[in-house]
């Protein structure tokens, strides 16, 4: 019998909303796992990893423990100890995902992560910084394969191929420049793929030259919308309230204060989406800095749930690596906008192409998601938000906001100087 966790909906179509099917996943890439350790040795970062995990007993008897308890729940994992879990991490570094309708499993390592990170032991493993600096290197390592030309092998339009019928129907790739007589539609690379540019027109800027309008920065589905956010706050509670000065980690704590008692709308992406970013105000560049943080942290509210990850997203905001664009509108009523790309899972890098200073108009690129599930915020600050476009109850699978499209429409100057004056 089925529980209520093996059949939970996954947000966005990263991984199988079924448990069986992502426990098929993991048994078939053990297996392929094994049999290419038979004559390959474990790459050098793997190695690395397992070094790390060795030499610190904390950290390989939690390991150890969170991939006890799971199979303690019968979950069906794929490895029964740390060993195995490396042999499956080390081919996942040369492993391109193909298309799958049915049982999408676009963040690997996420799927075979899936059950000792959200274990009681798991949580301590997955939140250790020396322990999430190596797996950078991982994913890094993995990012540059998918880089390079040998990561095309599911760029074909055979059946699991993202340009067969099926992917086609779900990309929308006329929006997209590329090129069908040429090989892999000229696409050099996966991440070439998978960070497609639009086509001129596809997306217009809509309210060009209204300055009340605020364009959605991400292709991407609405999750929630908070409003009186604090400076600090208890994020990692079942609820998820947004921290301020945990999400901007700026080292000028005034960045942050500037948004107290404002409001947060945050959206997920999803894996069929287009994973550029694009500046939602006319304005200049204030401030455009990454943070380091976690790739594979829940928070424990959500309980031992394979799902967690994604319900997590409120949390993540203020743990996860994650990419932070401030802009100061050239509308005083909106004045700074702050953008929090966050990089969930296996994303292992998140691209800045803006600098401080720079003057942006609304729908000019600002970055990109190089890989991976991933998530987004844009903070305001209080009293600045008249309306917003997408409106509550949310909903789980629901078609993205376009990228461009009005996300809100902010109050006037009169408005604001008369709410700020009472």
């Amino acid at each position: 019998m089925q529980s209520e966790n093996d059949s939970r909906r996954r947000l966005g179509n990263w991984m199988p909303g079924a448990e069986d099917k992502s426990a098929a996943f993991r048994a078939e890439i053990a297996a392929k796992a094994q049999q290419r350790a038979k004559h390959t040795a474990l790459s050098s970062v793997v190695q690395d990893l397992g070094k790390l995990i060795d030499h610190d007993p904390v950290l390989r008897m939690n390991l150890s423990r969170a991939i006890d308890e799971a199979l303690g729940m019968g979950k069906r994992l794929g490895y029964s100890n740390i060993e195995e879990l490396l042999v499956i991490i080390d081919y996942l570094t040369t492993f391109s995902p193909p298309f799958d309708e049915d049982a999408p499993v676009a963040t690997p390592l996420n799927t075979v992560l899936d059950w000792p990170m959200c274990m009681p032991s798991g949580y301590a493993v997955f939140r250790d910084s020396v322990f999430n600096a190596q797996l950078r290197r991982v994913l890094n390592t993995w990012c540059a394969f998918l880089s390079g030309p040998r990561s095309r092998v599911w760029l074909t339009t055979e059946t699991g191929g993202w340009f067969s019928p099926a992917a086609l129907d779900k990309l929308g790739m006329d929006d997209y420049v590329h090129d069908r007589a040429r090989p892999y539609w000229g696409f050099d690379s996966w991440n070439a793929f998978f960070t497609r540019r639009l086509r001129p027109g596809a997306r217009p800027v809509e309210g060009r030259d209204d300055p009340a309008v605020i364009v959605n920065a991400c292709e991407a589905s609405p999750f929630d919308v908070r409003e009186n956010v604090r400076l600090v706050d208890r994020f990692w509670i079942k609820s998820q309230p947004y921290s301020l000065k945990e999400m901007l980690t700026s080292s000028d704590e005034a960045l942050a204060r500037t948004f107290v008692g404002g409001t947060v709308y945050q959206g997920y992406l999803s894996a069929f989406n287009y994973h550029r970013w694009h500046a939602p105000v006319d304005g200049r560049v204030s401030e455009a800095y990454n943070v380091d943080g976690t790739y594979f942290s829940d928070a424990e509210a959500q309980g031992a749930d394979p799902g967690g990850l994604n319900d997590s997203q409120g949390y993540t905001t203020a743990v996860a690596a994650r990419a932070i664009i401030v802009i100061e509108s050239d509308n005083p009523a909106i004045g700074k906008v702050a953008c929090v790309f966050v990089g969930m899972a296996e994303v292992s890098s998140c691209q800045v192409c803006v600098r401080p200073g720079d003057d942006v108009r609304k729908g000019d690129e600002l970055g990109w998601f190089q890989y991976g599930g991933s998530t987004y915020c844009m903070i305001f600050r209080a009293g600045v938000i008249d309306r917003f476009v997408p409106r509550p109850p949310w909903h789980d699978d629901v078609p993205p906001l376009k990228v461009n499209a009005a996300l809100a429409y902010c109050k006037s100057q009169l408005h604001r100087a008369n709410a700020e004056s009472r």
